[in-house]
């Protein structure tokens, strides 16, 4: 007989994890206790030696599907004498926290089995719940995961679910959100102006979308603006009302079987749909797709799916399907689609509170469908495409990335556009929620709320504070403000840095690496604006190895937005100067631009692989200006997939004797391009083609063998597979990003590693 106290660490509160232990424990004939604490998960155990070498196997290898187990410790103790094994009360600490607290998801299906029984006693309950689904993240004010640190503390558990609580065999044991219809919160319904309107809440609200109404509905991390996918004045009138000319909408639908109505789903994707994070994920679209949901995702080949992840969304689907018993209808496809877009009306952040959401979304939603359940963080959908995240937040925050080693803790506070902000303790980075740009005051505030939670909910206090080299972003001047008032160093990153950072931080490889950073813009250690780089990074060692060759930025910051600019540039940079005038004639602009590009007035130069993006757009006529960030890459992406195959431009690009790339040759092909579609296949062909050459050029230059990706032009699909595919032919191997994005929500993350090696050496 031997006794042992076991601690176990990692993602082990809130997610079933003390009946979990004490369910193996009298399995196993063990005796002893099982607790939560600042750490974890504190076990005392005692019994026969092959039992107790079992319940260590199984802490690992068994855990229930929410927990994530980083390690299991054990040591020899003095036998405590007990019978029996029992969970006891959570211990509050006296030192810092070394647990995290779980993601929100999904209803799980045996919540969905009660919600859909008319037997239950939480039949049609929208705050179902047990240890296996349900909020976590964004209803927690602090750890340990306990109901009085939850926005639930208000609902006093009835004699029914304070039964279920304390009895380890019930999976609501210990499920710190959990209630019923008689102690949990309620649903109401308001009118445009905040008044109530009669009627069952869910019931009225399926109702008045089908009606075509725009009505905002509380979630998880925040407000949702639903309306009918399918109804085109309504959701002309949500874009008008939003602001919100051309970027796509994300559309709610209740099954894989109702995806399959409107785009191609693989194996992987459906699995990705129906995963308990819930993201939304990019399909491609099915040829009548744009006809079914006119106005949804206007010109691209991808549409935004989501099925419902909260009870309540399950039962606005319900109600619509005549209210089934059972949940094998979720199975068979539904005829109601929705959109459902976050409610930040400006790019602000999102509308969380009842009162706020009436005064925020006003002259936007006609009614609103809320709860009294408070929502404590902000939390935005997660997007994904593939494998590859395009924005993390719901479902995945504050799932932490583990670092290859323990280091000093660090807080990064991230760049300008798709804001994250990174904290690391020990050998965990944990990234924030998708903030957003920091163009507005609002998400402003939100940026240092998020440092302020992130750090408290961890419970550390950093010793390094790292920023983006530009100094005037917010996220820098704030770095500098908070360094300051404690009296930490404060450590500048350059931009295309820390997008190799993020990915090496990852990987858990230290370099060197050759790192091909490729973006719209990011402030270069020159003052510059870059964007195609080549960089050699060992640690907090980078230096710019390569480049590709500038284009000038026609107007500049505007030009990222008018690619009809940088193809001017380029027609300029052919010596074809006397074209712009009237091949943009419809551009107000067009006339003096060639003049301006002669003159080189406001027209500083740029290395950025986004912007031949937008060149290539332009001198193909696929957009001329765009409605939104990215839109132009995204069309272009869209056209060469529609084309298929194509074969790289023989000399489409020239590797200068200083190892700078230039793209014109292969620009030029696209000036005078009959077939756009064609074009655009024959672009990313070459552009891989010509990445992978320049690459290659520089592995035998430095012997380095490994290659990283970062940036958001690594968000196109087909350029990072033939480019990863030419790469691993050639016998490098290749690092991208795989639990980050590629583009900005990632630079926090290679921040802090940069911030880490800096610190250590």
């Amino acid at each position: 007989m031997i006794a042992q106290r076991i601690r176990v660490t990692g993602v082990v509160q809130g997610v079933g994890f003390r009946p979990f232990v004490w369910r193996l424990a009298r399995e196993l004939d063990l005796s002893g206790w099982v607790r939560n604490d600042e750490d974890g998960v504190e076990i005392a155990a005692e019994g026969a030696a092959e039992p107790m070498r079992v319940l260590l196997e199984r802490l690992r290898r068994d855990a229930p599907p929410l927990a994530r187990v980083d390690g299991v410790y054990a040591h020899d103790s003095a036998s405590e004498g007990g019978r029996g094994f029992v969970i006891v009360a959570s211990r509050a600490g006296t030192g810092r926290a070394s647990t995290a607290i779980g993601h929100d998801t999904a209803t799980c299906p045996d919540c969905l089995s009660d919600l859909f029984d008319p037997a239950n006693r939480r039949h049609a309950h929208a705050f179902i719940t047990c240890t296996r689904c349900g909020p976590r993240f964004t209803v927690t004010h602090r750890l340990p995961y306990d109901r009085v640190a939850t926005s639930l503390a208000g609902f006093p558990l009835c004699p029914a679910c304070a039964a279920e609580y304390t009895d380890p065999a019930d999976r609501r044991f210990h499920a710190e959100t959990t209630c019923c219809p008689d102690c949990g919160p309620r649903l109401s319904l308001a009118d445009a102006r905040g008044n109530p309107l009669p009627g069952e809440p869910i019931a009225e609200t399926v109702r008045l979308i089908r009606a075509g109404a725009i009505v905002a509905i509380k979630g998880l991390g925040g407000f949702h603006l639903v309306c009918k996918a399918d109804d085109r004045d309504a959701v002309a009138r949500l874009r008008l009302r939003k602001s919100r000319e051309e970027k796509p909408f994300a559309v709610l639908l209740a099954s894989i079987a109702s995806s399959r109505e409107y785009a191609e789903v693989s194996d992987d994707e459906a699995a990705l749909l129906g995963s308990p994070e819930r993201p939304i994920v990019l399909l491609r679209k099915l040829g009548g797709c744009d006809r079914q949901l006119a106005g949804i995702a206007p010109g691209l080949e991808w549409l935004g799916v989501m099925l419902p992840a909260t009870p309540i969304q399950f039962l606005l689907f319900h109600e619509a399907a005549g209210r089934p018993a059972g949940s094998g209808w979720l199975q068979a496809r539904q005829a109601l689609a929705m959109i459902a877009t976050s409610a930040n009306p400006g790019g602000e952040p999102l509308v969380i509170g009842n009162d706020e959401a009436i005064d925020r979304l006003s002259g936007i939603a006609d009614a609103y469908l809320t709860h009294d359940r408070d929502i404590v963080a902000p939390c935005d959908d997660s997007v994904l495409r593939g494998a590859r995240f395009i924005r993390r937040a719901r479902g995945f925050t504050p799932r932490a990335i583990k670092l290859a080693s323990a280091g000093p803790s660090v807080l990064a506070t991230g760049g300008f556009l798709k804001n994250t902000v990174c904290v690391t303790r020990g050998d965990e980075a944990f990234v924030s929620q998708h903030i957003g740009d920091l163009d507005n005051a609002a998400n402003c505030v939100f940026h240092e709320e998020s440092v302020s939670r992130l750090l408290e909910l961890i419970d550390v206090f950093p010793e390094i504070v790292a920023h983006d080299l530009h100094p005037d972003f917010h996220s820098s001047r704030f770095a500098a403000g908070f360094a300051a008032r404690h009296g930490l160093p404060i450590l500048a990153v350059q931009h295309h840095h820390a997008h190799i950072a993020a990915v090496l931080a990852e990987h858990g490889h230290g370099g060197p690496v050759l790192g091909l950073a490729a973006d719209g813009v990011g402030l270069g250690a020159d003052g510059g604006a870059w964007g195609g780089e080549l960089l050699r990074v060992d640690g907090r060692h980078c230096r710019r190895w390569s480049n590709m060759a500038p284009l000038p930025l026609p107007g500049g910051d505007r030009a990222a937005r008018e690619p009809w600019r940088m193809a001017a540039a380029v027609l300029w940079r052919l010596s074809r100067g006397g074209e712009i005038a009237p091949r943009f004639a419809e551009q107000a602009a067009a006339g003096g631009l060639a003049a301006m590009l002669e003159r080189r007035v406001n027209c500083p130069p740029t290395s950025s692989l986004g912007r031949v993006f937008d060149a290539a757009a332009g001198l193909l006529g696929v957009r001329a200006v765009a409605a939104f960030e990215g839109q132009a890459a995204m069309l272009l992406e869209g056209l060469a997939g529609r084309a298929g195959r194509a074969s790289p431009l023989a000399g489409g690009w020239r590797i200068g004797p200083d190892g700078t790339l230039d793209l014109l040759p292969l620009l030029a092909s696209m000036a005078d391009a009959d077939d756009p579609a064609q074009a655009a296949a024959r672009f990313h062909a070459t552009l891989a083609a010509a990445l992978a050459d320049w690459l290659c050029a520089a592995a035998d230059d430095t012997g380095i063998g490994t290659v990283a990706l970062g940036g958001g032009c690594f968000l196109n699909d087909i350029l990072t597979q033939a480019l990863t595919s030419r790469l691993n032919e050639k016998g490098l191997q290749v690092l991208a990003a795989r639990d980050l994005p590629p583009n900005d929500g990632g630079l926090s993350l290679g921040q802090a590693w940069v911030a880490r090696h800096f610190l250590e050496a």
